[in-house]
């Protein structure tokens, strides 16, 4: 790409942060463009910045992890194993080193501590531009009209799906991993509730359809299968206890339909609830 085709690309910003003077700052005062970059979305709130992830998908993401009501581990392996080519930094006056390991693990750019100086994070947004740029990555066009041509399209296409089938390397397998595991630790300290993929799949900051993807792809089994699991050994626990019924063992681990917890229990167990409790005695 040459000097003046690149003038009329620019990378995508989202900045995220409860400190509106932060977002301000951040927004007007740093040189975007400097980096060929620009601001094109802002959220004051970890909730209303997933979904302006979700529906923006910036090339470069400046986030604060220490928000009421967000873990901020679980948004950054979220956000990692669904848009891994997307360059983060983080703003935090968090200052632990072992969750900042943890979070360049998981692949952050930068951990940058507040108050963060400008030749900080001019610097995080050189190397977070030089590594998008590295990965043969380009910016959209600024004008909206811009359709890509036909060859250039196939070229995108070919290269994204060239990534997909890699696996992305270390840091999304991590990233995957731990939104498995957080995802699978939600379920066992929530498997008694009317539990949906989609509650699962907010509480790890990632859609639905990628949850369902990354459970299959590290469980070998879908949601529906691993509640069930999860539902099934709980019941062999309370079906110990000679004073519950069968049916209130079923409630208990979240079946209203008495049938459909003994279609689920034969299924997984091999045995009804009664022959396995008989074997206990």
């Amino acid at each position: 790409m040459t000097e003046a085709e690149k003038g009329d690309y620019m990378w995508k910003v989202a900045i995220i942060d409860d400190e509106p003077i932060i977002v301000e700052g951040l927004s007007r005062s740093f040189p975007w463009e400097k980096w060929g970059c620009r601001v094109t979305a802002t959220a004051e709130n970890g909730e209303e910045g997933t979904e302006l992830i979700r529906r923006e998908k910036p090339d470069l993401l400046f986030s604060d992890i220490c928000m009421p009501g967000l873990n901020g581990l679980n948004m950054i392996a979220g956000v990692k194993s669904e848009y891994p080519d997307m360059e983060i930094a983080i703003l935090t006056g968090y200052r632990d080193f072992e969750y900042a390991r943890e979070a360049i693990r998981l692949g952050v750019t930068r951990f940058l501590l507040k108050p963060s100086k400008m030749d900080e994070i001019q610097e995080a947004v050189q190397v977070m531009v030089g590594n998008l740029e590295r990965k043969g990555i380009w910016p959209e066009r600024q004008e909206p009209e811009h359709t890509p041509a036909a060859g250039e399209a196939a070229d995108r296409k070919e290269q994204a799906e060239s990534m997909e089938a890699s696996g992305k390397g270390a840091e999304e397998r991590d990233a995957g991993s731990f939104v498995v595991n957080n995802a699978i630790s939600y379920i066992e300290e929530n498997y008694q509730n009317k539990l949906k993929l989609e509650e699962v799949a907010d509480h790890v900051f990632v859609s639905q359809w990628h949850l369902s993807k990354l459970l299959n792809r590290y469980r070998g089994q879908s949601f529906s299968d691993i509640l069930n699991h999860v539902r099934i050994e709980k019941a062999k626990e309370l079906l110990k206890d000679p004073g519950l019924r069968v049916g209130d063992v079923a409630e208990l681990v979240g079946f209203l339909d008495m049938a459909h917890f003994s279609r689920v229990f034969k299924k997984v167990a091999g045995v009804t609830a009664n022959e396995y409790r008989n074997t206990l005695s």
